[in-house]
């Protein structure tokens, strides 16, 4: 058998870390549906309430959207009561936003359907796998990250700001 080139490797991973992707995806989306809640929204909630209020420019770098998509998500929270916005009062131009009482609770609420439903997904690898997988996903992400911040790396939405304004 002809060894595999570390492109083409890194390729193959890719694929099969797509392919798996959108099979969880699908999974998490029928539970969350069940409380009538996007991936985006519920990755708002669980930022929130993991990690305390936030400026909303902070959110679409952590959840990776546009300021006009986290307008929309945002929305959808507070209509139904789930999160505010305030405005700084160090920055009259800065929007806080923190989670409220009635989104703790359907928080907590959707954590537990979900996390029963991941954890039926992740059941074919032995706890020890599953450790191995997630301290994996957690080097590979922070590399991301860093590589992303030091600018060795594009970050997705400034490229493609950046071939606009070219």
């Amino acid at each position: 058998m002809a060894k595999v080139s570390r492109k083409d490797a890194a390729l193959r991973i890719w694929l099969k870390l797509h392919r798996c992707y959108i099979s969880v995806l699908t999974v998490s989306g029928t539970s969350l549906r069940e409380y009538k809640l996007s991936e985006s929204q519920f990755g708002v909630l669980d930022y929130l309430a993991t990690r305390g209020s936030s400026k909303i420019g902070i959110l679409c770098s952590k959840m990776m959207v546009s300021g006009g998509n986290m307008t929309l998500i945002l929305d959808n929270l507070e209509k139904n009561g789930n999160i505010r916005r305030i405005h700084s009062r160090d920055d009259r131009r800065a929007i806080i936003v923190e989670i409220t009482e009635k989104g703790e609770k359907l928080y907590a609420k959707v954590l537990d359907t979900y996390s029963h439903a991941m954890s039926t997904v992740l059941s074919v690898l032995d706890e020890k796998e599953q450790e191995s997988f997630a301290s994996s996903l957690k080097k590979l992400g922070l590399s991301i990250s860093e590589r992303i911040e030091s600018g060795q790396m594009m970050h997705p939405r400034k490229k493609i700001t950046d071939s606009l304004n070219a």
